[in-house]
Order: structure tokens, then C-alpha cells, then sequence
């Protein structure tokens, strides 16, 4: 299909933006995947936006069939499409797709926190929140926020819990 000039203008914007990025999938030139989060993230999740002929005036096509959410419950994604959904409300007649992966990437926390990585945990999760309540959202404002360069940064040095690597302190003996 023939694409008007801001799909295709954004076709090549995504196209350079998540060059060499694993998360990101291009299926055709109208139809895209991005994962959400890292492999092995019990809260990862798979987006995938498709355009329509009359994008970006119309609503892309957002979708979270992929087989790589299944273990998420269709509550959370349906929760999950609704916010979307609000987002390209808000920005419906320009180019949208990189703001809603990016916009998902953002609120996966909040997305997923409904979301439990099995009994066990949700079980032990829901004991130790149920008292520190106060002094957690204090923490939280206090929270500096980190521009993106430092949160690459961090990731970079990071493992998807956001823990350092084992044995990045460890002394060379030998020496």
C-alpha cells in the first residue's frame, strides 16, 4: 500500500529510532510490535500497532494478541489498550506510534501492577505491603527523576531487576 506523507515520514523516523533495538518488530510498513520490557520479565509485554488507511487521522490499530501475552489476564489488557487509547485520543492527527511505545514503556509498572508473576509472590507481595504503606509513598517523593541519558546509563550498567551484575565489586587477587 501506497502511504500518505506523515506515515511514511514516520515509517522512517521508527525505523531509525529503534535501529538495532530488539524490542521493536516491524511486520510490514503499516503494522509494528514493540516488547515491553526485558525477556524473562515476568511483566513484559508485547504491543502490537497496526495503521489504517486513513492514519493518522483515524486510530492506529492497537492490539495485545500476540502469543507473548498470554500469560498477562485480559483485564490487565484491556486496562493496559485503554490508556492507549486515551493517549491517541490526545494525539490523534499526528504521528503517533513512537509516543505510544514510548508512553507504554513509561507506565509498564503501572500497567502491569495488577498483574501477579505467580501465587506465590502476589501472596507475599500483598503481606509485606499491607503495613509499610506510609513510608513507601515518602520515599517516592523524595525520588529524583533521571533523564533519559542517565537511565540508559543505569540500564547499561544494570540487569533487568535493576541490580548490578554478580561480582561487580570483586578484587582481582591474582594481582
Amino acid at each position: 500500500p501506497v502511504l500518505c506523507p506523515i506515515p511514511q515520514m514516520e515509517l522512517e523516523a521508527l525505523r531509525s529510532i529503534y535501529e538495532g533495538d530488539g524490542c521493536f518488530r516491524e511486520l510490514s510498513p503499516v503494522s509494528f510490535q514493540y516488547r515491553i520490557g526485558e525477556n524473562g520479565d515476568p511483566k513484559a509485554f508485547l504491543i502490537e500497532v497496526s495503521w489504517p488507511e486513513t492514519y493518522p487521522q483515524t486510530a492506529p490499530v492497537i492490539s495485545m494478541d500476540a502469543f507473548f501475552n498470554n500469560t498477562i489476564s485480559s483485564a490487565i489488557k484491556q486496562s493496559i489498550l485503554d490508556k492507549l487509547m486515551v493517549e491517541v485520543e490526545a494525539n490523534l492527527g499526528t504521528a503517533m506510534t513512537y509516543t505510544l511505545f514510548e508512553y507504554a514503556k513509561d507506565n509498564k509498572e503501572l500497567f502491569m501492577e495488577n498483574q501477579p508473576v505467580n501465587t506465590v509472590t502476589s501472596v507475599s507481595n500483598s503481606i509485606a505491603v499491607g503495613t509499610p504503606d506510609v513510608p513507601a509513598s515518602k520515599k517516592k517523593d523524595k525520588k529524583e527523576q533521571l533523564s533519559k541519558t542517565q537511565k540508559r546509563k543505569l540500564a547499561d550498567k544494570t540487569d533487568h531487576k535493576g541490580e548490578l551484575p554478580r561480582g561487580w565489586n570483586w578484587v582481582d587477587v591474582i594481582k
